[in-house]
């Protein structure tokens, strides 16, 4: 139950806005749709890093849900354009770089969002549906207020506490045992018996009373004071010198389970119980709920009293009770598939539009920025939202000068929602969008059925050349601490960095780089360093650092994972730059890598300079192939394809279970197919398979096979 991210209002990327105000998506092609993906995807991105990196926050948690929202929509008007690296598979960001990090044995997730009445009743409708449930089928839930904290694991083996980490990017956290030894509210030892290890999950957070403490004797020390609870848990957990945490009050309520040795109850309900034996502290607001019915009732309830709560809370958490469901419900992306948050309505706001300001990015792509005065929406200081093209700025006719209505959607995101008409200075005139970059003057043209526009200048343009080396050492990348985005922009200045394999070079220039106004012999040893460290790179990170267009993290992983090394995945995207030959047939049937994503490989591989970066980097490189699958999963690495109807499972159910256990699920039949699963009706797939000499299997033996029963 991630915390609201109440967000600061300085920064130095465009936040997100009103993206529920966006072009309607009943008018959107696919080109346009699959590029207003992407750009979600990016943005979405970056503010992932500010929050759980950074504890940073650029922009309001309603403002974030409203990026979310929007490419929920357009994944479900397009299915064949979801990426691989969408926002709805991911969670969080990679651990900062300050602690040692600890992997998650079972995944840190996040959850999905509703705001109503109707997307509650269509998440309770989607879980009987993939489980294939009549609509009657009673279904029981566990009612749990969402805190606004700081997300965290405690692991105990034999009772004594042993680790501490926090949820990082959901595969890898942070460390921070020894800050969480600090805390009166985290048990040392469990009470009574519990299983050899178990692993409890909960919301570190701090209560409104601690935080205006704590913020009166920073003011008092004159050190600075936090913008809110959740900053000030985060801040305070989050410290390399474990006294600091030791001298500030921090709260914690359990309320989830990861891994365990053995199974300790049947229902969510009873493991809060058992938690509570164990000697949490677990909400005491939250409710057993007999039928979906009652959670309307509920949330009611809960948001005419938080305002009286000694916490911040941004919405309810419903979880189906029954674990057995929810084990077979799984995950989708970055969310269960058996919870859902529903947040509490927007708290809106009045400001005017200071200025427009232009910002390009690494893919040349040309976004409007609002620079507000700063306006207190909910406890979150707002200054600045993007307008993120020139049709909305146009549909808006939002003009400098205007007075703007704000909202932060779930509490936490700011939302330009519209113009306050009367209050339109008389001198205020429309905002005309450029049509040449504002960097290097270049022509910008929008392509057809796109929203977008974007500078021609390519690697010519300085801002886009910058912002692809700013993407390269980013942490999702190559994460090379001390190559910030100033630094890169100042050797990009002068001659040092001009490609990625520059980098790599800069150890040649070590005492030039002492010599440099505010560096020294120390400081340029310390990145030679970091640059040492990053001569081997998972080929992954290294997809990912290329800035491929449309291939994000998770689509790199994607890649990685389906091609098996660095030779394997250039010599086939290579051959997959011929439209019809066998490699971009297999590119296509990627179960995950749309027909966009698979284009923009195609055309980046096709343009020889790109080809010669890659080899230029792998020279200087070591690049390593993707760990192989567990061996203990039954069917890692295998190639999976289903056909016909299923009797008792849905599809979705069997190919979730297929992944779950190191499958790689396409959709077509190839010599590289290893199983075919028939169902009934099984058409010509199934043929497909027999001819080639693939492997069938029934669906009584694909459950045999996967210990379904």
């Amino acid at each position: 139950m991630a915390g609201a991210r109440g967000r600061a209002a300085g920064r130095n990327k465009a936040s997100g806005a009103d993206t529920a105000s966006e072009t309607p998506i009943e008018t959107l092609d696919e080109a346009a749709a699959a590029a207003e993906l992407a750009r979600l995807a990016l943005e979405i991105a970056h503010h992932d890093r500010a929050y759980h990196e950074r504890d940073a926050p650029e922009i309001s948690d309603a403002e974030y849900d409203a990026l979310r929202r929007r490419n929920a929509r357009l994944e479900a008007a397009f299915p064949a354009l979801i990426r691989p690296d969408s926002p709805s598979r991911k969670i969080g960001a990679a651990p900062a770089g300050g602690f040692a990090k600890v992997r998650h044995r079972v995944p840190m997730l996040s959850l999905d969002n509703v705001f109503a009445e109707s997307g509650w009743r269509e998440f309770c409708a989607r879980a009987r549906r993939f489980l294939g449930l009549k609509p009657e089928f009673p279904l029981s839930f566990v009612a749990e207020p969402k805190i606004d904290g700081l997300s965290i694991s405690l692991t105990y083996e034999d009772g004594n506490f042993v680790r501490g980490a926090t949820r990082g990017d959901g595969t890898e956290g942070e460390d921070v045992t020894a800050n969480l030894r600090t805390m009166k509210k985290v048990p040392q030892k469990l009470r009574g018996r519990a299983p050899s290890r178990i692993e409890i999950r909960g919301e570190v957070f701090m209560t409104k009373a601690d935080f205006l403490a704590l913020n009166s004797a920073q003011a008092e020390a004159g050190q600075r004071v936090f913008a809110n609870p959740r900053n000030a848990a985060a801040g305070s957990l989050r410290q390399l010198d474990a006294s600091i945490t030791a001298g500030r009050t921090l709260s914690l309520f359990a309320y989830a389970q990861g891994e365990a040795s053995e199974s300790v109850a049947e229902t969510h309900w009873a493991y809060l119980a058992r938690l509570r034996k164990w000697g949490f502290e677990v909400n005491p607001l939250s409710r057993r709920l007999a039928s979906e019915a009652e959670a309307a009732a509920f949330q009611e309830e809960v948001g005419l009293t938080r305002g009286s709560l000694g916490y911040d809370i941004d919405g309810v958490v419903y979880k189906i009770d029954d674990l057995a469901l929810q084990r077979r419900l799984g995950f989708v992306g970055r969310a269960p598939r058996w919870a859902i948050a529903w947040k509490f309505p927007a708290e809106r706001a009045a400001t005017v539009l200071a200025g427009i300001d232009i910002q390009v990015g690494r893919t040349g792509a040309l976004t409007p920025v609002a620079h507000l005065e700063p306006v207190n929406v909910g406890g979150v200081l707002v200054a600045r939202a993007t307008l993120h093209n020139e049709d909305e700025i146009a549909r808006r006719d939002v003009r400098i000068g205007d007075t703007v209505t704000l909202q932060r959607a779930g509490d936490v995101i700011p939302q330009i929602t519209g113009v306050v008409l009367e209050r339109r200075p008389p001198d205020a005139v429309p905002f005309v969008f450029p049509d040449h970059c504002p960097v290097c003057g270049s022509l910008a043209v929008r392509p057809p059925g796109e929203a977008v526009r974007r500078c021609t200048g390519g690697l010519t343009c300085p801002a886009q050349a910058v912002e692809r080396l700013v993407h390269f050492v980013s942490r999702p990348a190559f994460d090379i601490e001390g190559l910030g985005e100033k630094t890169i922009r100042a050797f990009y200045e002068d001659g040092l960095v001009r490609s990625p394999a520059d980098i790599f070079r800069l150890p040649a220039r070590e005492a030039e780089i002492a010599g440099r106004e505010g560096w020294g012999a120390l400081s340029a040893a310390n990145l030679v360093q970091a640059i040492a460290a990053r001569r081997t790179v998972a080929l992954p990170r290294f997809i990912y650092a290329l800035g491929i267009r449309r291939i994000g993290e998770q689509n790199a992983r994607l890649l990685a994972r389906h091609y098996g090394s660095f030779a394997s995945w250039r010599g086939q995207m290579l051959a997959a730059t011929t439209v019809g030959s066998p490699a971009r047939g297999e590119l296509d049937s990627i179960l995950g890598i749309g027909p966009a994503a698979a284009e923009e490989l195609a055309d980046f591989f096709a343009e020889p300079r790109n080809v010669a970066i890659i080899d230029e980097l792998a020279a200087l490189l070591r690049i390593t192939d993707p760990p192989p699958a567990a061996e203990d999963q039954a069917l890692a690495g295998k190639i999976v394809v289903f056909t016909g109807s299923l009797e008792t499972m849905t599809r979705a159910e069997a190919r979730a279970r297929a992944e779950a256990l190191g499958a790689k699920v396409t959709d077509s039949v190839s010599a590289k197919t290893d199983l075919v699963v028939v169902g009934a009706d099984a058409g010509s797939k199934a043929k497909r398979a027999t001819e080639l000499g693939v492997r069938v299997a029934t669906e009584a033996e694909w459950r045999e096979l996967t210990g379904g029963g």
